[in-house]
């Protein structure tokens, strides 16, 4: 069972270190195939922490929901499209299977081969018996399924339809039947009758099979050399080996070219309602080349995906990686508002209105009893820092006082030196795009049948933000119309002067509800804020319940 552990998307440096330092913890404590995932991109803070302290990014994961790739088996049983039908029938016996994929030299699948059709073709019903003897094969293959020897001539490697005919009758009777047929197409199949086999020689058939493993006159066999007949002889009696002949049918004769297939990326959902109308029996896993890379029959659509998540910094569904909700979550570690989330069994859930998730990876490490390894320690100051500003931030608490203490000691590093090379790296607004600036740090809300966005960036000064702000203010209209928002917002902090600017583009009955300072239109002033969790997001709640329709919607309800 692998375990993913994983932040929000559009993730920050706290999802991005907590992620990392948590799914060490599980590691150091006992838990296989655990690994750090990320839902977005990082930023050059971000890459600047992880370069400095020897880490590289979380696997970037765009979406957990189940795919064909989850349930398929790796490792496909096939038979290559020269492969007699015999051994195909071999395989699908001894692995107890229904059929089995055909491929050609480059394992390309062409087909499928299906038992039923085997057998089918094996034991045909009596009115199509007759064409039972119609068999197109090589005679090195039909001389390989009954393990032949070749005592005159040559065994052509090249399929082509041969007439089997036994010889179990006396030569009068026998002679008719042999005219029947083209004599270049006939194989005799017949025992210790010298007359039957000089017949079939002087008729110049295709070949001769002496069964049952029996002597044959050094006269017979020269006369078969001058009249250019092979001569072979099977260790089996007649009729077995008449029946292991027909199994040199080679396999990509037989196949069903008409089958559902899937290529591993496929979403599970999807596939399994193909494959509950479909009456194939296999279904193989293709790449895009057509390549066989896995196989699936019905069963395995019912396996249950080897997959969980722990989720840390948001306890959202709305802000968790698409495909969250597919896959058990069986821990969080967070410290926003709880965002009504709801599991099917009871998970380690640890809520603490502590500064960032840093602190409480932390406070995992010291309950544990687990050492933190230096430069994990280094990690989580980093975040810790960045996220409460050099613990400025009114979010701060003492147990992330006390946590930074502790950590800076293990690390060896000095919190206000390592604090300034972090905020000196990279102004946002420099840096980044107007997309990329509203997105980069932006979380989903779903409040009262509203739908809205907040997003955050931190500077040095607000010196770039004159150039940009026309810039930020489209992408955020550009934003709040593409996804159907009540409103879209960004706060850009300076992280200095400990003041931020609120850009809103939203329905007019919510802007006329915001009463800080206007700075421009769409734009306040919102002095000695810095936090979106403890200070703004709880100051837009209340805007949203002074919105006129807000109020129209409580007289409704209690009506």
């Amino acid at each position: 069972m692998q375990t993913i552990v994983i932040g929000h998307r559009n993730p920050d440096m706290d999802s991005i270190c907590s992620a990392l330092a948590y799914a060490e913890l599980k590691r150091l404590t006992g838990h296989d195939d655990v690994i750090a995932g990320r839902a977005g991109n990082t930023n050059e803070r971000i890459d600047f922490v992880l370069a400095k302290f020897g880490f590289e990014p979380p696997a970037l994961i765009n979406d957990l929901s189940p795919r064909v790739s989850d349930v398929m088996q790796p490792k496909v049983i096939s038979v290559r499209e020269d492969s007699p039908v015999y051994d195909a029938l071999q395989l699908i016996e001894k692995k107890r299977l229904r059929g089995l994929p055909v491929v050609d030299g480059g394992n390309r699948c062409l087909g499928l081969l299906s038992a039923f059709k085997v057998s089918h073709y094996l034991f045909p019903p009596r009115e199509e018996a007759d064409s039972a003897r119609l068999v197109t094969a090589s005679i090195a293959d039909i001389v390989t399924t009954f393990g032949g020897a070749l005592l005159a001539g040559s065994l052509s490697p090249e399929p082509e339809e041969q007439v089997l005919v036994v010889g179990a009758m006396a030569a009068e009777s026998f002679a008719p039947r042999v005219q029947r047929h083209p004599a270049s197409k006939i194989v005799v199949f017949v025992g210790d009758r010298p007359e039957i086999q000089e017949l079939a020689i002087r008729a110049r058939v295709h070949a001769v099979v002496v069964t049952g493993g029996l002597t044959i006159d050094e006269e017979i066999r020269a006369a078969a050399r001058a009249a250019n007949v092979t001569m072979i002889s099977s260790p089996h009696d007649t009729a077995t080996s008449v029946l292991l002949a027909r199994g040199a049918v080679r396999a990509g004769r037989m196949i069903e070219t008409d089958y559902q297939s899937f290529s591993p990326d496929t979403l599970l959902d999807e596939a399994r309602a193909l494959a509950a109308h479909s009456d194939s029996f296999l279904f193989p896993g293709l790449d895009e080349h057509g390549t066989l890379v896995g196989i699936l029959s019905k069963s395995d659509f019912l396996k249950s995906v080897r997959r969980q998540l722990i989720l840390v910094d948001h306890n959202e569904l709305s802000q968790a990686v698409r495909g969250a909700e597919k896959v058990p979550i069986i821990e969080i570690l967070d410290h926003h508002k709880l965002g009504g989330f709801a599991c099917d069994a009871p998970i380690l859930f640890w809520n603490n209105p502590v500064g960032s998730t840093s602190t409480i990876v932390a406070l995992c490490y010291q309950q544990l009893g687990v050492p933190i390894e230096a430069k994990f320690a280094c990690l989580l100051m980093a975040w810790l820092l960045s996220h409460t500003l050099s613990l400025n931030s009114p979010t701060a608490t003492p147990a992330d006082c006390d946590a930074l203490n502790r950590l800076s000691k293990i690390a060896g590093v000095n919190p206000d030196e390592l604090a300034e090379q972090i905020f000196s790296v990279g102004s946002p607004l420099l840096t980044m795009t107007p997309q990329q600036a509203i997105s980069a740090d932006c979380k989903p809300y779903a409040e009262n049948g509203h739908r809205f966005t907040v997003a955050q960036i931190e500077e040095l000064t607000f010196a770039h933000f004159p150039e940009k702000r026309d810039a930020l203010l489209e992408a955020l209209a550009a934003q709040r119309e593409r996804a159907g928002l009540l409103f879209a917002a960004l706060l850009v902090t300076d992280i200095n002067d400990q003041n931020s600017l609120l850009l809103v583009q939203g329905a007019d009955e919510f802007l006329q509800t915001i009463d800080y300072p206007p700075h421009a239109p769409h734009i306040w002033e919102l002095a000695g804020v810095v936090s979106r969790k403890k200070q703004l997001l709880p100051y837009l709640l209340s805007c949203l319940g002074r919105m006129p329709q807000s109020r129209v919607s409580r007289r409704r309800a209690r009506g």
